[in-house]
């Protein structure tokens, strides 16, 4: 029976390290540093209280519509190439010719390239797990929207505007989740060349979603002291809890108490 070469072992291990240890990182750091989940989430809130004072919410949810369609499109897009990826399992061995007469790559056995694909299969399904829980939940801020009360006063019905702001912030999240899994496919990619591009490749994943989260000119631009947001004039208490979002009341709770 083949065995799996060490230096495969190690690159899969690699590869699943900078993934979670990601996740868990950035899911960290939000709760301290100013990021892209941070800064959308306090113009969610904005909007949504904005939206309680609207008698015609057509444009609320034409634009949350716009939302639902990225979703769907990588959905779809996740289930085809999961075929795909299924019917490469059944000509393996015409992929190994092929990609063995490519410069630089690396012979390796059948098992190994099965690893591979099934790798990329596991990804893809978690995308698409991804995508089309945050498909549901847009569909019940949809819901959350049409069921709204009127509101003559910015600070009215807070408690429906926090559900709300949740329920689009967690479904923003699962789509963000989503498309991470399609960055780490790409670095999946290399590793059919050559363990150590995939190395390589997963730590400039990691990399680009890192610098995109938390350095980006885009965030400089939802953050910016000159920008809408200083007009918002959020308390520091509401800052803190929008940057914490979802996170357990007692460690919620916590983080408040040294601010």
């Amino acid at each position: 029976m083949p065995r799996i070469p060490l230096v495969d072992v190690f690159v899969l291990v690699w590869f699943v390290v900078c993934w979670a240890g990601y996740a868990l990182f950035a899911w960290r750091r939000s709760g301290t540093q100013a990021s892209l989940v941070v800064a959308m989430r306090i113009y969610r809130r904005h909007w949504f209280k904005r939206m309680l004072g609207n008698d015609n919410r057509i444009g609320d949810i034409a634009a949350l519509n716009s939302l639902l369609s990225s979703s769907t499109f990588f959905a779809s897009t996740s289930l085809l190439i999961l075929g795909g990826l299924v019917a490469l399992l059944g000509t393996t061995e015409r992929v190994i010719d092929v990609v063995e007469n490519l410069p630089f790559t690396r012979h390796d056995s059948e098992l190994v390239w099965h690893i591979k694909i099934i790798l990329m299969i596991g990804v893809f399904i978690y995308a698409f797990f991804k995508f089309t829980w945050s498909i549901r939940q847009f569909n019940f801020c949809a819901v959350l929207i049409g069921a709204a009360p009127k509101s003559d006063g910015p600070d009215d019905h807070e408690d429906f505007v926090d559900a709300i702001v949740s329920v689009a912030s967690f479904s923003e999240e699962a789509f963000n989740h989503g498309l991470r899994a399609f960055y780490f496919a790409l670095a999946v990619l290399s590793w059919f060349l050559h363990p150590w591009l995939f190395v390589l490749a997963s730590a400039l994943v990691v990399y680009v979603l890192y610098r995109r989260e938390f350095h980006s000119k885009a965030l400089f631009a939802l953050t910016n002291p000159n920008s809408v947001t200083h007009v918002f004039r959020l308390p520091e208490r509401m800052m803190a809890e929008l940057r914490l979002g979802e996170r357990p009341a007692s460690w919620r709770k916590n983080w408040l108490d040294r601010e």
